[in-house]
């Protein structure tokens, strides 16, 4: 086989696996079809080889992403290097507030959460392994404060989607609440990304002082107090910032 149709192979194979989002988890041929653009019965042919390699699983009304991934996923150096040296951070920081704490990535110009204890009994929209827009997100917003005017310059040129009524969707709004949240050293994110939730972020620098994630806590909007748990998120992302820097991370 020669290497363009090698590549064109995997193309098709990717464009199927990346139909599959959080709030489509489990998807029908039809679906994928349709999601990926490529035609039913290239599908069906790709899905079974997909499923032979546990890269897609079957479920009961459809498919959905294989163990496989999540296995794969758990190997990557640096978000398993980040994750297990917050963990025990973002552990006493749950203990301390009883509230949802997030440890997320920016991938792109959009957030993936890598890590999150307690909260399980909020509706919200993340999860581990979870993508959401960054400029919609308390984590995002603050890992975009930090990060070269081309990342955030990426993520206005690909717009800035609506996730609730709150939600910054204006390149002028989003530039002005860049400048704060450098000023105050933490983000908020006052039901931006999830109707009558809250929370606030601040930054993890490495050992290269650059930004490499973020910690937040989230909570239920009526009770959630910024002012008491602003600097207890930020004492956390500074213990976990010293910890990268001591470990060379």
């Amino acid at each position: 086989m020669r290497s363009t149709e090698r590549n064109g192979v995997l193309e098709r194979a990717v464009a199927i696996v990346g139909a599959f989002d959080e709030r489509s988890p489990v998807l029908s041929l039809a679906e994928l079809s349709r999601r990926s653009g490529l035609p039913k019965p290239t599908v069906h042919r790709l899905v079974g080889q997909l499923v032979a390699l546990r890269v897609i699983d079957r479920a009961e009304d459809g498919y959905r992403l294989g163990m496989w991934l999540f296995e794969l996923g758990e190997l990557v150096p640096q978000h398993r290097t980040l994750s297990e040296a917050a963990l025990p951070i973002m552990t006493d920081l749950y203990e301390a507030t009883r509230l949802r704490i997030h440890l997320a990535v920016l991938s792109g110009i959009d957030v993936v959460y890598v890590q999150i204890v307690g909260g399980t009994a909020m509706r919200v929209a993340s999860r581990p392994g979870g993508r959401l827009p960054a400029h919609a997100t308390g984590v995002g917003k603050v890992i975009l404060a930090y990060s070269p005017g081309a990342v955030v310059r990426s993520r206005i040129e690909a717009g800035l989607p609506r996730l609730t009524p709150r939600t910054i969707t204006t390149p002028g709004a989003l530039d002005s609440e860049l400048r704060k949240i450098r000023s105050m050293g933490m983000a908020l994110d006052l039901e931006e990304s999830t109707v009558g939730l809250s929370c606030v972020a601040a930054p993890v620098f490495g050992s290269d002082r650059k930004v490499h994630g973020a910690l937040s806590i989230t909570g239920f909007t009526t009770g959630f107090d910024p002012g008491t748990l602003g600097p207890a998120v930020r004492t956390a992302a500074f213990t976990l910032s010293r910890v990268l820097r001591t470990s060379g991370l």
